[in-house]
């Protein structure tokens, strides 16, 4: 089921969802809009030859971070990661889905590739995974809103929640844009 603005905050005030720093103006009938935050982790495609998941490729990506007053330019074409301005804590019987807003879509900018479920118990900042489908080159600015979360109850609380030992949870208590993690999935 998925929570309605008025389940939303209830489960704030409960401390069921946090949403740090929160502003209640982000609620929308079945979603908050969280913005984007100032650091991009863009590839260094000259480093390597290709992208092996297998190896730690630690020189794959280089943090950028913007002026509070500036922006980041994305052209067409283009992959960076980025994060949420916001931190995100979930109970374990609340998962999340991350989307793009409806606009910035019209507009060619996508959000996340693959990556928009947030497992219940995860507490860490949201990595975006932006495109450029446009032709144009499209400014994102420090703040602006990118994209909304929705919350779904579990039918019973996560036996093993993310975060919790043996769970494999790369991601627990990230902070900024945070690269691929996938060559710890290799033996």
């Amino acid at each position: 089921m998925i929570l309605s603005d008025y389940d939303i905050k209830a489960a704030i005030a409960e401390r069921r969802i946090e949403i740090d720093p929160f502003d209640l103006a982000n609620v929308q009938p079945s979603s908050v809009d969280l913005r984007v935050d100032r650091t991009f982790r863009v590839f260094e495609n000259h480093l390597y030859p290709y992208i092996d998941p297998k190896s730690p490729q630690p020189h794959l990506t280089k943090e950028r971070e913007v002026a509070e007053d500036g922006r980041f330019i994305l052209h067409p074409g283009e992959f960076v990661l980025g994060a949420t301005y916001e931190r995100i804590r979930l109970a374990d019987d609340i998962v999340a889905r991350l989307e793009g807003k409806s606009s910035l879509g019209r507009i060619g900018l996508l959000i996340h590739s693959t990556a928009g479920f947030v497992d219940p118990g995860f507490d860490g900042y949201l990595t975006l995974e932006l495109a450029n489908v446009a032709n144009l080159p499209i400014a994102i600015y420090p703040r602006m809103l990118i994209g909304q979360v929705s919350f779904y109850y579990l039918s019973s609380p996560a036996e093993h929640p993310y975060g919790s030992a043996g769970a494999g949870s790369k991601y627990q208590g990230q902070r900024g844009p945070t690269a691929s993690k996938i060559h710890e999935d290799f033996p």
